[in-house]
């Protein structure tokens, strides 16, 4: 996950943990529902802890889980017992927690009685709040000690903290309790085959005042959330797939994209997506970029809404703490962080090399679904600010590749999206020394020259689409002779502070693929390694190949598997004509996805498949997690070769799915301003509710490169190099 740096990570939450996520707000627990003080718990709104204990014992038994079960990504019950205290196995006393999270969290707290004798029962809620910040949790630091007042009041119990002139507010409404410093206690008669019940709530306060209510509203049953989801469903497109494994990752996929949505709080018509749980519930640049583009054919508004909100944020001077420079796209935003272990001290961190052109390669491909001219128009100076950033920031030395190295020793060591410490490196294990120049940074930055270019081909803008055309070609040449290793028949994962080739074959070239920015002759040797055994572990492309001197499989980035890149290396591969190489790691993804209830996680250990024949689950990945939760999404759309381009009239659709995934059937699915529906039975695809403007193309999908030369035709414009792109 983008801004983990593997040495400061959090330790494992522990077997069984369970996290639930609605916006920027999720609560982390265990099995049995409690939330611990001396682990990772809590639950968590605006990045802050509000609750950092909620643990429940019944007749001072603590509850010994039986199953916890997630129903929605925000809501899950868990089922427990209360142990004997005359040394027998079986209770009869079980205990439910119907827990959703939202504004805050609610839990509906039953304890059933099996016996045939009344019981007496000593119900105890030992409950607290830290307020630290999720960068304390994180890395197991609570720095600051709040001063902390506690007031009982009806049935309510309300904490308040203070530190410095920081204020914060914990209100749990207990009705009917007897409350005592941080314990809440009921004493309870349950006769024979009865149940007792009630409803706890816990809510952030504001200067005092109570939030908004949580309950259920309206009379209809739903809560906030249930209608929240219900919209999001409704608008989603709705899928039938012959393998109904498949059928169920994908469907996981939009359930954890649609709890990830969260709004820009500046602009809450915006909703952006936040990458990941538990502890990235906020807005990054180049994990909600990727999620969100990778998400289009799902909900193509939510690249829309990424783009004006990083747009917002844009750099506009230079910081050398949070390594802000002009036109720089931002690396994460925190809401509501006051300790000062964020990266950069501030709200805004802009340490990332990758960010800015993937913001160019992100509008290229949402100008293609057929959004207004005018809301397109708009973030074009955000564009050329982004480009100018590239030439005068990216490129340092003037060598013509985008180089990093942090401002500060606060800040991230590595800034793409291996950002371990220890994530660059030779074939010997010997750390890659800055200023690195990523292969895959160049691939994103040559897509978006192309991007810009096309926009300004259509806009009329000859000039500078031929200057961005150029500025392309000469990146492709010269990326091709600097970065390729011909002894070893790979590209080099980057080129070092000395420019000299950081040799370790890892999977990063795999995104130079689907960028197109490798030369034709050079592919057929990138997909061999690629699924080499060395390489692909049976379930995915290895981060790192296992030959190499800094291989470990139960690494963060060298040598795991991660779902995302996976799906970008599914991609470019199709792109060059490998289809039995993406059917391969397609199904591998799939079949990895059954082992976690279908959905994928951030990253797995890289393991072999024929070594062991599970996934092993990575101890502290996200789950769930942006650009793994859309991995399959971007998977299955590849392979069915979908692209529209709304401005030049087509469709194009031409799937080579494996055969073991069967038909396909997807309505609703959203194109411009309409919906329609696909089906594809055999191989054969066809399309119902296309617009008249609008036709279907079977043959591989047009990529940029291709774009911008058609749109060159198209002016009867003749560019001044012969064939720039090829």
């Amino acid at each position: 996950m983008a801004g983990w740096n593997a040495d400061t990570a959090a330790g494992p939450l522990g077997a069984g943990s369970v996290t639930l996520v609605e916006g920027s707000s999720f609560c982390i627990s265990s099995s049995n529902g409690d939330i611990q003080a001396d682990r990772p718990h809590g639950l968590f709104v605006a990045d802050v802890r509000i609750l950092s204990a909620w643990r429940l014992t019944v007749n001072g038994q603590a509850l010994e889980p039986l199953t916890a079960e997630t129903k929605e990504p925000f809501r899950a019950a868990f089922v427990a017992r209360i142990p004997r205290s005359d040394g027998y196995a079986d209770s009869p006393l079980i205990v439910e927690r119907l827990r959703e999270v939202g504004a805050g969290l609610q839990e509906q707290l039953t304890v059933q009685n099996y016996s045939q004798e009344p019981a007496e029962c000593l119900i105890v809620l030992e409950t607290g709040a830290d307020y630290a910040d999720l960068f304390e949790v994180k890395e197991a630091r609570i720095r600051r000690q709040w001063e902390q007042t506690r007031e009982a009041d009806d049935g309510m119990l309300t904490i308040r903290g203070s530190w410095q002139d920081v204020r914060k507010g914990t209100a749990i409404h207990v009705p009917g309790a007897d409350i005592s410093g941080n314990t809440v206690q009921y004493r309870v008669s349950i006769p024979a085959h009865g149940q007792w019940s009630t409803v706890l709530t816990v809510l952030p306060t504001n200067e005092g005042a109570h939030a908004p209510a949580f309950a259920h509203s309206d009379g209809d049953s739903l809560s906030p959330r249930d209608r929240r989801r219900r919209e999001w469903v409704a608008k989603i497109p709705k899928l039938q797939v012959a393998n109904r494994s498949v059928e169920r990752t994908l469907g996981r996929s939009y359930d954890d994209l649609g709890a990830l949505r969260i709004e820009d709080p500046d602009h809450p018509e915006r909703v952006v997506v936040a990458a990941g749980a538990p502890w990235f519930m906020t807005l990054f640049g180049r994990d909600s970029l990727w999620a969100s583009v990778m998400a289009m054919p799902v909900d193509p508004s939510l690249a829309l809404g990424t783009l004006q909100t990083l747009a917002d944020r844009q750099g506009t001077l230079v910081d050398p703490m949070t390594e802000e420079e002009p036109g720089k796209i931002l690396h994460e935003v925190r809401l509501d962080v006051s300790s000062g272990l964020s990266l950069g001290g501030k709200s805004n961190y802009y340490g990332s090399v990758d960010a800015t052109p993937l913001f160019l390669m992100v509008l290229g491909a949402v100008s293609r679904w057929g959004f207004a001219a005018d809301t397109i128009k708009a973030l074009l100076p955000h564009a050329d600010r982004a480009l100018d950033w590239i030439v005068n920031y990216g490129d340092k030395d003037g060598d013509g590749f985008v180089e990093y190295q942090r401002l500060n020793d606060q800040g991230l060591i590595n800034q793409g999206w291996k950002d371990s410490w220890d994530g660059i490196n030779f074939a010997d294990g010997t750390l890659a020394e800055p200023p690195i120049a990523l292969c895959e940074v160049q691939a994103y930055v040559y897509v978006g020259y192309l991007s810009r270019a096309w926009l300004a081909y259509e806009a009329g803008d000859m000039a500078l689409g031929n200057d961005l055309t150029d500025r392309a070609a000469r990146l492709k040449k010269q990326f091709n002779e600097q970065f390729w290793i011909p002894e070893r028949g790979y590209y080099a994962i980057a080129l070092d502070g000395r420019k000299r080739q950081v040799d370790a074959c890892a999977s990063n070239m795999g995104h130079c693929l689907l960028q197109g920015l490798i030369d034709e002759d050079k592919a057929p040797q990138v997909a061999a390694h690629l699924m080499s055994p060395e390489m692909f572990s049976g379930w995915g492309v290895r981060t790192l190949a296992s030959n190499m001197g800094a291989y470990n499989p139960a690494s963060y980035h060298n040598g795991s598997v991660w779902p995302h890149d996976n799906a970008i290396i599914t991609a470019g591969l199709l792109r060059y004509g490998f289809v039995a190489e993406a059917q391969k790691i397609a199904t591998g993804m799939m079949d990895a996805a059954e082992f976690s209830d279908g959905r994928l996680p951030e990253l797995f250990c890289g393991f072999s498949r024929d070594h062991l024949a599970t996934p092993v689950p990575y101890p502290t990945a996200c789950s769930p997690q942006a650009w793994a939760a859309t991995a399959p999404i971007q998977i299955v759309s590849s392979l069915m070769r979908y692209d529209p381009v709304v401005s030049a009239g087509g469709v194009w659709l031409d799937p080579v799915l494996p055969q073991s995934f069967g038909d396909l059937h997807i309505s609703n699915a959203p194109l411009g301003n309409g919906r329609i529906t696909i089906d594809i039975a055999g191989s054969v695809p066809s399309i119902q509710g296309l617009p008249p403007e609008m036709a279907l193309h079977r043959g591989h999908r047009p990529w940029m490169s291709e774009l911008v030369e058609e749109a060159v035709r198209r002016r009867g414009n003749s560019h001044p190099t012969s064939n720039p792109l090829r």
